[in-house]
């Protein structure tokens, strides 16, 4: 009774999105924080609520059968990791992450969240207003591992981290998403973030942070990825496994990669992060059918 009393509270609790869905509007609707002028509702924002809540991600196999790969899956992530798994020795990334990335800017609900700008196969025009299926992913930046190639889709950040290390949690985590060519998820880079003692130059270049209350604004960004990825040896040193989304419905076949490195950012940075965010961490899986560096 306990148990159903603690679900049913943190269910009724959530009210945004699950894992950022990295969907684009089309410029038009994007809604700014303009001074003086009253914020309206954005069609297709992150305004719808989830069944289901991380502080029981437990239990998310009994909310409905679509959910049910959470409880019985045998690659599910995030799982705990230490330096003696190793670390990886093949499936080595190479990036072809060059120059400034344009996007939209947003909260997903629980935290802060960048979508790349998609192009149209048949138009060429940036934020396709067709389906999916009609954007051209190849023109995102890309990394390579196993003559297998993937394509930005968007990134957003957990706090506090997912993923452990040597038994200690970061106070947050990027996760940089990739799909395939047809737009489905594959892969995803996973960099972890804690506070040091200088600012970072990639937080440095993004907008004021968005509120996990505002979530029906979004902004225009352009993005650089260099000083990132050379914070963390551009994936020289990183733990993979074959993992799943982190929310329901936790589809499996996810290649993760996570970097050895963890990015330090300046306290008022880290600040900033934190208090845009809420939980929004997964309780660790254990480890199964992974295959951690294979």
């Amino acid at each position: 009774m306990i148990l159903q009393s603690l679900l049913l509270t943190v269910t009724l609790a959530s009210s945004a999105l699950g894992c950022a869905q990295h969907t684009n509007n089309k410029l038009p609707r994007l809604q700014g924080r303009q001074d003086g002028v009253p914020l309206q509702p954005v069609p297709e924002a992150n305004t719808t609520k989830n069944d289901w809540a991380y502080e029981a991600s437990f239990n998310w196999g009994r909310i409905k059968p679509e959910y049910r790969l959470c409880q019985i899956g045998t690659q599910q992530a995030p799982i705990a990791l230490s330096l003696g798994n190793g670390l990886a020795l093949d499936h080595i990334p190479k990036f072809a992450y060059n120059g400034s990335v344009a996007g939209n800017w947003y909260n997903w609900g629980y935290g802060p969240a960048f979508t790349v700008a998609r192009t149209n196969q048949s138009y060429g025009e940036e934020e396709a207003e067709e389906e999916e299926a009609d954007v051209d992913w190849t023109t995102h930046p890309s990394f390579t591992y196993d003559n297998t190639t993937v394509y930005l889709k968007g990134w957003h950040i957990h706090a506090p981290a997912d993923h452990s290390v040597g038994g200690d949690k970061s106070k947050a985590e990027m996760h940089l998403v990739h799909v395939d060519a047809s737009g489905h998820e594959a892969a995803v880079l996973a960099i972890r973030l804690d506070p040091g003692n200088s600012d970072a130059p990639f937080f440095a270049q993004l907008p004021p942070m968005i509120g996990f209350d505002e979530l029906d604004v979004e902004e225009r960004a352009s993005v650089a990825f260099e000083s990132l990825l050379e914070s963390v040896l551009y994936f020289g040193e990183f733990w993979t496994y074959h993992g799943s989304l982190t929310s329901p419905p936790c589809t499996e076949g996810i290649r993760w990669f996570v970097a050895r490195q963890i990015v330090f950012i300046g306290v008022e940075q880290m600040q900033a992060i934190l208090g845009a965010s809420t939980y929004s961490a997964r309780a660790e899986q254990e480890v199964w059918l992974h295959r951690i560096n294979e």
